[in-house]
């Protein structure tokens, strides 16, 4: 095991994290590609984390609903955590654990995607949000930390980042979400997507 000094030695982290990443590029690939095909036939994505997570799942919503690189019709795309009020008053009447879950409930429909990100794949809230999916005929995907871990084991598909911190793991996941935009776009250039912003 390579040892680095602080600060630099975290570029040196992401570079050695980053090398053994480039492997599981296929995996995004297929992520954006399904993506497209699921949203051009007016499905949704509902997407979930905690901390830096919920904020890598925003970005990921934001990306699809408003665009990537180029202009393109706004897709179907929810950040669970960021309803305030339904998430505040779902963990005050329900507990913490049902925060996602009910509402993959309320938003989900068979065919959607539910994508869950989080460093430790261990995470109470987002195993519950896996098999209410699952109950509810969505496709899970996870993007974790190290494997195994049990949302690896609950979710239909997994991209597992091999990093030593979470700081790394965060930051490979953000490059997950950009790989998977690609795909998605890509696939929407090539007539996967809808013509139009509409549902049907």
């Amino acid at each position: 095991m390579t040892v680095h000094p602080p600060v630099v030695g975290h570029c040196d982290e992401l570079q050695d994290a980053l090398t053994a990443f480039r492997a599981s590029a296929h995996i995004t690939e297929r992520w954006g590609e399904t993506l497209a095909e699921v949203l051009s036939g007016g499905g949704r994505l509902l997407a979930a984390g905690n901390g830096g997570s919920a904020a890598q799942a925003q970005h990921l919503t934001a990306e699809i609903v408003g665009r990537y690189r180029e202009d393109r019709p706004p897709f179907s795309a929810i950040a669970l955590h960021a309803d305030t009020s339904a998430t505040t008053a779902i963990a005050n009447d329900y507990g913490v654990h049902e925060v996602f879950a009910r509402q993959v409930r309320a938003h989900g429909r068979t065919g959607d995607v539910l994508m869950l990100l989080s460093t430790s794949g261990a995470s109470a809230n987002l195993l519950s949000a896996a098999e209410a999916a699952r109950e509810a005929g969505l496709r899970v995907w996870a993007l974790t930390g190290c494997e195994p871990n049990p949302l690896m084991l609950g979710s239909d598909e997994a991209l597992c980042v091999a990093a030593p911190s979470g700081a790394t793991v965060q930051e490979l996941h953000l490059v997950a979400v950009h790989m998977i935009c690609t795909a998605f776009d890509a696939a929407v250039d090539r007539g996967t997507g809808r013509e139009d912003g509409a549902h049907g």
